[in-house]
């Protein structure tokens, strides 16, 4: 199929070097920040994204960094502390980070960073184990109905946070009081899966990238999802609409640098994001995951985070979490 020949020297240094540019990653390195613990939606995220940019030549070297504590303060505040030394760090975040400032848990808010992009969007669920005697949703408020102390609900996040919210509101669409769920949090999806194992409680609220596996092989059982309508990658999955709750949320996740990074820096880290979604690398781990995609660069990721602010305000509120 090739023709033989044999190159001069000359001809071999250009060979070569042309060969280098062809394959030369986009970015030398990008160093990822987690807030929480391993086997959380922060810690599938991060190291997902990382992966694929590696396996698909656009990042040359990626790490990993889990620093939790605090609901997620603790990595925030390490970011702006050593921000000069930051230069090549991202740090992935979701929904909390807004929900978070707004209860006061830390003092810092998306403004004190530099957002970068919005990449994914993960639709809550909620979890059984595979030998529970829930199997639908209705099974499930039933139970509370006759009394809610008896549903204990696990989440990988601190009270009045993502996971907590996202249930709360499920038990408010039947009409119930989201004040009287008993929610159990825990430190990341890891430890709060283990919780639900052991039989410590009864339910998992959590991401549907975080169980989506195990449900598929049968270690757990998915009783709903907040998605409006069934999904592709789970289409066995009922939605809690489909049960008459109108009860629909989807939990972005995206990236933040330090504060004072570079607009060309900016503008990198978004050029390579963007490229890793026409990658098969990424369509894998997407789908394997139940992820949406759910881009949105830099200024686009501004403006989003200042209106979920005021819709999550809104919600919060209503739920009792925070005073009018």
């Amino acid at each position: 199929m090739f023709k033989a020949f044999k190159p001069t020297i000359a001809a071999s240094i250009v060979a070569a070097s042309l060969s280098f540019s062809a394959y030369a990653a986009d970015l030398e390195k990008i160093h990822f920040l987690i807030p929480g613990g391993a086997g959380g939606g922060w810690d599938m995220t991060a190291r997902g994204t990382g992966d694929v940019l590696v396996k698909a030549d656009i990042v040359d070297n990626v790490s990993f960094q889990n620093l939790s504590g605090g609901g997620g303060g603790k990595a925030i505040a390490h970011l702006i502390e050593t921000a000069k030394r930051q230069e090549d760090t991202l740090m992935v975040n979701s929904t909390p980070i807004v929900v978070r400032s707004l209860t006061g848990v830390f003092p810092q808010s998306f403004r004190d960073l530099t957002p970068v992009a919005a990449t994914i969007a993960d639709y809550g669920a909620i979890v059984a184990p595979a030998d529970s005697k829930y199997n639908t949703w209705d099974d499930v408020v039933a139970d509370f109905k006759e009394n809610p102390k008896k549903v204990k609900i696990a989440g990988g996040s601190a009270r009045g946070s993502m996971d907590h919210l996202v249930v709360a509101a499920a038990f408010k669409g039947e009409g119930f009081d989201a004040k009287k769920v008993r929610y159990i949090a825990y430190d990341a999806g890891g430890k709060a899966m283990a919780a639900l194992l052991s039989g410590e409680t009864q339910l998992l609220s959590t991401g549907l990238g975080e169980v989506l596996e195990m449900s598929k092989s049968g270690q757990v059982k998915v009783i709903a999802v907040t998605a409006p309508k069934r999904l592709e990658a789970a289409p066995n999955i009922p939605t809690l609409v489909e049960y008459g709750n109108q009860t629909v949320f989807a939990n972005w996740r995206g990236f933040f640098a330090a504060p004072g990074v570079s607009k060309e820096k900016v503008k990198e880290w978004n050029a390579a994001l963007s490229k890793m979604y026409t990658t098969e690398e990424w369509a894998t781990v997407r789908d394997r995951n139940g992820w949406i995609d759910n881009y949105k660069p830099d200024q686009d990721f501004y403006t989003f985070l200042e209106d979920q602010e005021k819709q999550m305000g809104t919600l919060m509120t209503e739920l009792g979490f925070l005073k009018k």
